[in-house]
């Protein structure tokens, strides 16, 4: 098994040198365009855990040109008795680590146990972040694990222009149109310009492109905070349009309308000169487009909270069987403004969480507050799903034998 040497460069220094060579050529992933009906474009994720890769790991890995967008470690496919064929080069990700667990104590300094006698651990912030690294391979370099299921357009629950106009309602952006033939987003009046909807080829089109200046939008001193009074052409203008179409090309994928990078060809030439003096801008930017991806989504997931909330079971009107319910990998609880994903078991029955509007991992354990309080949320969404006086309350049970590697 050969990997590639991780001294010659830096991830960013890599990446930034591939997009350079690619957006000179016009093939940088987000110059290519792809709609809801012919989806060819797929982000790179975990095979085991499903889990989409994120920020600058998607331009390592897309870079590879790989059809298959599955990657796992080494580790990961030996546990399911795949074998990475000899001689096969591994990819670089990265992952930021912004959080440590360290023992809950009580008032008087002493470690608090559960049932079993362990101490209670609590996710706290480092005071440094930390970078590590891990080296992944494509299903294509992998004997044995199943061919892939596609998705279908039928497959989903969702239409992707009703679900995208939902989205934008839901931002109460103010929002205007006109005659013209220019989409901004206005700084000063805080307010966004599209031409008319009947100007576009397509309504993916059209949101394709209201999207990419909802991205602009977030930027704002009342949300994301981003640095927006700049002048086209500066350094400064270039670092937020590439902001801005990364994450267009995040939410186009998220939301399956597809993604049209026609009206921003201007802004190449700059995007090279950006990433030719400061590497570390594809970091940056990358990392950028997922908060702006994450800000946007909340919006859907306050509704879910919202909805689940005006449906919330009164003690007397809960359901015995309901107190049977658990977590199991792949729930997605919506609790707080936030949401909550289980991605993995752990060991000592812990459960391993992601929080998806900060991309936050922690162990999460049956004894700890937010265990109770997302259980309790499940059993509310779970209620609101229950058409018929005696549901089927058993929870589908996943195959959880695989060990999840340590990040």
């Amino acid at each position: 098994m050969k990997m590639a040497n991780p001294k010659i460069k830096s991830l960013h220094e890599q990446v930034a040198a591939d997009l350079i060579e690619r957006l000179k050529k016009g093939t940088a992933p987000w110059q290519k365009p792809w709609n809801d009906s012919s989806a060819t474009l797929e982000f790179p994720y975990n095979a085991i855990t499903g889990k989409r890769y994120k920020g600058i790991n998607i331009f390592s890995l897309l870079s590879a040109d790989r059809a298959d967008p599955r990657w796992m470690t080494f580790k990961q496919a030996a546990a399911m008795d795949w074998q990475v064929r000899k001689g096969e080069k591994a990819r670089l990700v990265q992952y930021v680590k912004t959080q440590d667990l360290i023992p809950k104590l009580d008032d008087k300094g002493k470690k608090i146990l559960d049932e079993n006698g362990k101490p209670i651990k609590i996710s706290v912030p480092l005071d440094h972040a930390i970078v590590t690294a891990a080296w992944v391979f494509n299903a294509e370099q992998v004997d044995g694990i199943p061919p892939m299921a596609k998705e279908t357009a039928l497959a989903r629950d969702w239409d992707p222009i009703l679900r995208a106009e939902e989205l934008v309602s839901l931002t109460e952006a103010k929002l205007f149109h006109n005659m013209g033939n220019r989409a901004f987003y206005n700084l000063h009046t805080d307010s966004i310009t599209m031409p008319l909807k009947e100007q576009f080829s397509g309504a993916g089109l059209y949101y394709g492109t209201l999207l990419h200046e909802l991205a602009h939008w977030t930027g704002h001193n009342s949300r994301l905070d981003r640095s927006l009074f700049n002048k086209f052409g500066t350094e400064a203008y270039a670092r937020e349009e590439l902001r801005a179409e990364i994450a267009s090309m995040l939410i186009g994928q998220e939301l399956k309308i597809g993604h049209d990078p026609g009206q921003h060809a201007a802004y190449v030439k700059s995007w090279i000169q950006l990433l030719t003096d400061h590497p570390f801008e594809i970091h940056a930017a990358a990392a950028d487009a997922e908060k702006i991806l994450n800000y946007l989504l909340t919006f859907e997931r306050k509704l879910e909270i919202k909805q689940s909330n005006a449906n919330e079971i009164k003690p007397e009107q809960a359901i015995p069987e309901l107190k049977k319910i658990g977590l199991f990998i792949g729930d997605e609880i919506p609790y707080e403004d936030n949401i909550f994903k289980v991605t993995g078991l752990l060991k000592k029955g812990r459960f391993r969480m992601e929080e998806l509007n900060s991309g936050r991992f922690f162990a999460l354990t049956k004894n700890d507050e937010l265990y109770r309080s997302l259980i309790n949320c499940k059993q509310q969404l779970q209620q609101t799903r229950i058409k018929d006086s005696k549901p089927d309350l058993e929870p589908v049970k996943e195959d959880i034998s695989v060990p999840v590697p340590k990040r």
